[in-house]
């Protein structure tokens, strides 16, 4: 699933992210990487989700989050 598709509350595992070269980088050193947890704090469906990854609150895009696939982490 798409992370924008993701629910609030809810942690998720990355598992593969497609974007631009750049941008990839970019997140890949704010500690994005595959295997990553990510956490959805707040998935309005309008503008930026707010996610929280590696200790740190990030506000995403809508179109990056459509470009990084996850899935639901065990408990």
């Amino acid at each position: 699933m798409r992370l924008k598709e993701g629910k609030n509350g809810r942690t998720y595992t990355v598992e593969e992210i497609h974007i631009e070269l750049n941008l990839e980088r970019r997140l890949e050193a704010l500690g994005l990487t595959q295997g990553s947890q990510i956490t959805i704090l707040n998935n309005d469906k309008k503008g930026a989700l707010t996610v929280r990854f590696r200790g740190t609150r990030f506000a995403l895009g809508r179109r990056i989050a459509d470009n990084i696939i996850v899935k639901e982490a065990a408990a």
